[in-house]
């Protein structure tokens, strides 16, 4: 069921955040010690501040209790995906191919699940990564959770 919600909930939001200049980059509606919370992270070209964050989260917030798509009480937080960004869309990996990422997997792939590894390459369906040891292609239906790892620059 709470697939369905979160497919739900981007549904709704995705064209507004488009419409108004911005882009989804992650959500994720989980349930905490203090109840359900809805993550939106936007992006837009510039990048977001707080007063960007502020109004999106009273628009959305508006749209999603006039669509109705979140049965419970929830808290809304709309931030930045800040610098280990997630990835979840191809355009996502597009991006960073050539960067250092971290790939959590649904399913284990030669008996592994989670990549630290650079980003070589995207197909439409497929990412390949590579570490020391070898390359490794993974579906991108595969991937539960993917992020940027940041290099701090040497000073």
């Amino acid at each position: 069921m709470l697939k369905v919600t979160i497919d739900a909930i981007i549904d709704v939001i995705e064209p507004f955040l488009e419409h108004e200049g911005y882009e989804l980059v992650d959500a994720e509606f989980k349930n905490e010690q203090r109840g359900w919370v809805l993550r939106v992270y936007v992006d837009k070209e510039g990048g977001v501040n707080i007063d960007d964050c502020a109004g999106l989260s009273r628009e959305m917030g508006n749209l999603l209790d006039v669509e109705d798509v979140i049965p419970q009480k929830y808290s809304l937080e709309v931030s930045s995906p800040g610098l280990s960004r997630p990835l979840r869309k191809k355009e996502h990996f597009d991006r960073v191919v050539g960067e250092q990422i971290k790939v959590k997997t649904h399913m284990p792939i030669e008996g592994q699940r989670n990549f630290k590894a650079k980003l070589v390459s995207v197909s439409e369906d497929t990412i390949t990564v590579e570490d020391e040891r070898k390359d490794t292609e993974i579906d991108i239906s595969n991937i539960e959770k993917a992020s940027l790892i940041y290099k701090y620059p040497q000073i």
